[in-house]
């Protein structure tokens, strides 16, 4: 004997429940981080929102406002993209931060400066400059997981800091050309400071001259 109709109806309506928590359960929100007007807005989404667009940010993800002498250091295992305008918020969001997958994207026409943001362990880096120039979405393969997970355990820097033995330096004047972006890496550099004088911020940020560092340089 089939099972009454209205039956049937709820247990469809059951299955599509269940599939529907288990399919939000399995996606990861990513982070976004914005900043407009002096202000830094810290936010989750469930989808990607289309960048640039402060309105749909707001609406479609879960949002606060971060005074900028509240940011510190800190980790993003998953997808972190940026929205800015210029670099004057970026390096205290960035600097010294471990972040593995990363979009920066620029929301103005602004030129910026050639400043070096310094990325802790970063793998994939993509770029939109849209608002300045009419030049698709790039996206650069610094390196893979299974490299970091073949080396030794990254040291720690000093107390409550991320480690850091793959550093990335990020030119932020790439943004004014509308070339290809490229990198290239140098390995087994024992330190830095020494390899790398011209990077006043080490002086705020020492870094121990006792391991081996891989160091990239994105332009």
């Amino acid at each position: 004997m089939a099972p009454p109709r209205r039956h049937c109806l709820l247990l469809i309506s059951a299955l599509g429940i269940f599939a529907l928590n288990c399919f939000t359960k399995g996606q990861k929100n990513s982070t976004l981080i914005f900043t407009k007007e002096n202000t830094i807005r810290n936010c989750s989404c469930s989808a990607d929102i289309r960048d640039c667009d402060y309105s749909l940010a707001n609406l479609m993800c879960s949002c606060k406002t971060v005074l900028p002498l509240a940011v510190g250091r800190t980790s993003y295992n998953g997808h972190l993209t940026i929205w800015f305008t210029d670099t004057s918020a970026l390096g205290r969001l960035l600097n010294f931060t471990l972040v593995q997958d990363l979009k920066l994207s620029l929301c103005s026409a602004n030129t910026l400066p050639t400043e070096y943001l310094a990325i802790c362990g970063l793998q994939r880096l993509r770029i939109n400059m849209e608002a300045k120039h009419p030049f698709p979405e790039q996206s650069l393969l610094i390196h893979s997981a299974g490299d970091s997970d073949s080396r030794e355990k990254p040291m720690w820097l000093h107390k409550g800091w991320q480690p850091c033995m793959y550093i990335s330096f990020l030119d932020m004047a790439l943004f004014n050309r509308d070339s290809s972006l490229k990198s290239y890496s140098i390995e087994n550099v024992t330190s830095i400071a020494n390899n790398f004088p011209d990077f006043s911020y080490f002086k705020t940020f020492p870094m121990p001259s006792h391991k081996s560092y891989v160091v990239t340089f994105i332009y």
